[in-house]
Formats: structure tokens, sequence, C-alpha cells
């Protein structure tokens, strides 16, 4: 007898919410510029109420979310609107029977990551944040690497991310001051926007902190009502870590250093080093770090939101991980503002 035909896999409907620079540099050439997504996803709207958007290539532009019923059925929405925006958009996509995926921080705090926690379950629909740097081919090969015991067991990780400036985002062609650098709209200043995927990267290999220590401050944007600098200090029972990001820098710098009682890897922008038995192994990843490849890195993300939509996965594992990254940002900005030493508390 001939073997049955297997079923053709689902194709998934989204839309995206927001078609600034980070739908158009990375989630829109993932979703339709990677063959294995555009099989199996089709964005059939884009939603953006600013004046003068242009359009976007062979998709509608809607100037309004409630527009989107009139492409039903659909699927899933993609959040990739400023911060201010996210929570409200995420509970009112769930309420709609959409799936999630959210641009970063998707919460701040440990009440709102309950709030979407509580929306989702209710709806039955999975919340992805979008912690594409999960995907990063450098920060892979880091935790292989600590993984395999390559340093043997570490006890010291720095990170540092020096930029000059907030992204401006689209406001870059009209010069206005970026929405990263207002409270209204980022929210919070450069521990929000880059400390967040500092955050998930250290808990992934580390796991909750104890306690965290913090200093924020603005030392050359003036303009900005949000912290441009910010300095953290992890206390774990045998490990302790440190971060420092600012966008009052002089040049642009991403760097990552883990220290172990057998070697030392070191991460400096495109250059990965690992140090043990006194040689020296060098990788150059400039390459897959220039932000034309940063797509890559998103449909990697998008592969996996989709597998999970085929799985029937209840998503619990991305609640977990909004929760705890919330919670630890959380706590940051408690130790900032008190200037002391905070607890975070246990089974987070």
């Amino acid at each position: 007898m001939p073997t049955p035909a297997s079923p053709e896999p689902r194709r998934y409907r989204g839309a995206l919410i927001g078609a600034g620079g980070i739908a158009r540099q990375s989630h829109l050439p993932a979703l339709r510029g990677v063959p294995a997504l555009r099989a199996r996803v089709d964005v059939v709207a884009v939603v953006d109420s600013a004046p003068g958007i242009p359009p976007v290539d062979g998709i509608p532009l809607l100037r309004d979310r409630a527009a989107l019923s009139d492409h039903a059925p659909l699927d899933f929405i993609d959040i990739c609107t400023p911060t201010a925006s996210h929570l409200e958009l995420i509970v009112w996509g769930l309420e709609q029977g959409y799936h999630v995926v959210c641009e970063k921080p998707v919460a701040l705090t440990r009440a709102e990551a309950e709030r979407i926690a509580a929306a989702s379950r209710a709806s039955g629909r999975i919340v992805m944040p979008c912690h594409q740097y999960r995907f990063n081919p450098v920060w892979q090969r880091v935790k292989e690497w600590l993984a395999a015991g390559a340093i043997g067991r570490w006890h010291l990780a720095e990170f540092s991310v020096h930029r000059l400036a907030a992204d401006p985002g689209r406001e870059r062609e009209v010069g206005s001051r970026p929405w990263r650098g207002t409270s209204a709209t980022g929210r919070g200043g450069v521990l929000l926007d880059h400390g967040t995927h500092l955050v998930y990267q250290l808990l992934d290999v580390a796991g909750m902190p104890a306690a965290v220590s913090a200093w924020t401050g603005r030392l050359r944007h003036a303009g900005y009502d949000v912290e441009d600098t910010a300095a953290l200090r992890f206390e774990y029972p045998d490990r302790f870590a440190t971060m420092f990001f600012t966008w009052a820098g002089r040049t642009r710098e991403n760097r990552i250093r883990f220290v172990g009682d057998s070697g030392m890897i070191e991460w400096v922008d495109g250059e990965l080093r690992l140090e043990r038995d006194g040689a020296v192994e060098r990788l150059d990843f400039a390459a897959e770090l220039e932000k034309t490849a940063y797509h890559r890195w998103f449909a990697c993300l998008f592969e996996t939101f989709v597998a999970t939509l085929d799985s029937g996965d209840a998503g619990t594992r991305f609640l977990d991980d909004i929760g705890r990254v919330a919670t630890v940002v959380e706590h940051a900005y408690a130790a900032a503002r008190s200037g002391a030493t905070v607890a975070i508390p246990d089974g987070v």
C-alpha cells in the first residue's frame, strides 16, 4: 500500500503592532526573509497610527488595531512598540484570543508579570518575550564552554555595554529626543533597555541571584529624564557578577568576561577568547555581530515560537522567564533608589 502523504504543516497568520526600526530591521526580515519561516508564517498586516509612516512592501498598513478583525483569522500579534505600551497591548491581544510575541522589556515588576501570566492562562494563549540575545552565536558558544567546564567552576562574571546615546529608533529622521530617553515612553533608561538582555543571559547560566546592589544616574544626557548609566552587582552564595551599561560612552563596545578556577572566557566586540592551560583560543565573530545579521537571531526566536505553537505547549517557561527578569529589574531599581543591597526573594 502507498504510504499516506504527511499533512502539510499549519501556517500561522500574524500581524505586527508597530512599524518602527526594530520591526523593519529585524522582525520582518526574519519572518519574510528566512525560508523556513516564510513557509510557516503569513504576516497579514502591520498596525501603526503614527503620522508619516512609510508603507511596508506587500503588507497592508492599518492605522487602528481594531481593523485587524478585517484580516481574521489571526493567530498572533508581534508587539514592536515602545515599552510603555507593552502591558496594555499584551493583555488586549490575549483577550482577543491571539498568541503574543513582545519586544523586551515585557514586564517591569512582579505584579505586571503576574498580570500577564494570569491573562495568558485565562486565554489559553502564550506570551513569548523577544529575548533574542539567547541566539547570539557568541553567547551560545560562551554557554557551551561554561556547560562543558572549559574554565572549571566559574566564580566571577563581568558584563559591560558602552553606547554613545540611546538608540533613536525612527526618531533619527526628525532629530527629536529618543523615546528610550523618556520615562513616559521608555519607562526606564539604560538599565531597562540594555540591562534586560544581560539579566536573562546571566540567569541562564547562574540562576537567580540572592541579592543586588545598584547605582543609576545621568552622566552626559541632561535632556533625558531616565538614567544614561547603571552599575549593578549580583551576589550568589559562591559567585559574584557585575554589570555596567552606559549611553555616555565614547565608543561602542560590548564586553563579557567569565573567570573560573582553571581559565577565563572573554568576549570583546567581535572576538571571543578562551584562555586555559596557558593557551588562548581566539574566534572571530565580527560578521555574525553586524546589525545586518541580527535578524538571524530573531529567526531562531520565531522558529522557537512556531515550534511551541505546533506542540500545543502552554508556554509556561516563557511566563517564568518574563517573571524572573521582571523580578531582577524591579529589585535592581529598588536597590538604586535606596542605596542599599536588596535581597531577591526565593522561589521566583
